[in-house]
């Protein structure tokens, strides 16, 4: 056999690409385009919350809301979590969220502590 001839798959591999690695991934400008056009939308809703002058609960609620959606927005499309395997985006979303639960349950109990001991020293 010629030891100068390269395998099909080598020679289909695009410069710069070594044989057995992948270049990475390629997206459309439409879809930055898109990603960024919902992001403008969801700022500018953020922003008209405040401008609608909403107070209480339901402002802290669409904030919250808005910004978690943009937060998911930049991490699944600008942070390539879209593409990725379960166990990896598994891997990064779980710890927060597990703070975010254990943080909701030493706030309940804090203010359990917090009435209980008002109710005491009355």
């Amino acid at each position: 056999m010629n030891s100068t001839a390269t395998p099909a798959s080598a020679a289909a591999s695009p410069p710069g690409a070594a044989g057995g690695e992948h270049s990475g991934q390629q997206h459309s400008v439409r879809l930055y385009l898109k990603v960024w056009g919902l992001l403008f939308v969801l700022s500018t809703l953020s922003y008209l919350v405040d401008y609608a002058n909403l107070q209480g609960y339901l402002r802290w609620t669409l904030i919250l809301v808005l910004m978690v959606a943009k937060a998911g927005l930049i991490v699944a499309v600008f942070m390539h979590m879209r593409w990725e395997r379960l166990a990896l985006v598994y891997a990064i979303l779980i710890p927060p969220l597990a703070l975010l639960v254990l943080m909701a349950l030493m706030a309940a109990e804090a203010d359990y502590t917090f009435l209980t001991r008002v109710a005491h020293f009355r």
